[in-house]
């Protein structure tokens, strides 16, 4: 698990294909002496485990599955990610909680400034901005950022100026192209109220839409 709050900057050193997956060398710009063989550091928000350390360097191996989600099919050598190791449980948790499991891609469509502030708009499908709503949480390259507005395909952020210095968002452009994870509290909700209530290996429950409407949460 993460918190979305961004530790520093990786570099992509090399990309090796194995088969339909690959494996990346990531050269850290903080100190690993910390991460051991089989630690989970998110890359650009993707839970990835280190498989192999040496100084600053280390790397993972990227599935298929990963590739196919991410904007990892397009990335290449020299590119800049967003790194983070795994929560500690004494840690605060200063973002979300976000768990490194990218649920697709969004494109950045505009950048403005406003005042001390980048105003950020990215397109989404609607299976992903279906699980954001205003002022939540959204996990952008593994960035944790609350959401201003929503729509059914785009979705806006306000970026201050801390984060546009330590994070990828900060010199990414429109049409660049970003990880999405939306906040699972989301999903978990859906598939609860979308469980048929005649299934006979779930145990009915009294929490439905009208429950929810009922006590003011919809």
């Amino acid at each position: 698990m993460f918190t979305g709050i961004i530790e520093g900057f990786g570099t992509i050193r090399d990309i090796r294909p194995t088969g339909q997956g690959s494996r990346f060398t990531i050269e850290a710009d903080f100190s690993l002496d910390r991460v051991k063989l089989g630690d989970s550091i998110a890359v650009n928000g993707s839970c990835l485990t280190a498989v192999v350390l040496d100084g600053q360097r280390f790397e993972v191996d990227v599935a298929p599955e990963t590739i196919r989600r991410t904007v990892f099919s397009s990335i290449r050598p020299g590119s800049r990610v967003n790194l983070e190791r795994a929560l500690r449980l004494s840690d605060r948790l200063d973002g979300h909680i976000v768990s490194g499991h990218v649920d697709g891609v969004g494109t950045i469509v505009s950048k403005e400034r406003l005042s001390n502030a980048v105003i950020i708009t990215i397109a989404v499908d609607k299976h992903l901005s279906r699980y954001m709503i205003e002022k939540g949480s959204v996990a952008v390259d593994g960035i944790s950022l609350t959401i201003n507005e929503v729509t059914d395909t785009t979705f806006t952020l306000s970026i201050i100026p801390h984060t546009a210095d330590i994070t990828s968002i900060g010199f990414k452009q429109p049409g660049s192209i970003v990880n999405i994870e939306t906040d699972m509290v989301g999903k978990y909700i859906e598939k609860f109220l979308m469980t048929p209530k005649g299934d006979p290996d779930t145990k009915p429950s009294s929490i439905d839409v009208a429950f929810l409407a009922e006590k003011g949460f919809l």
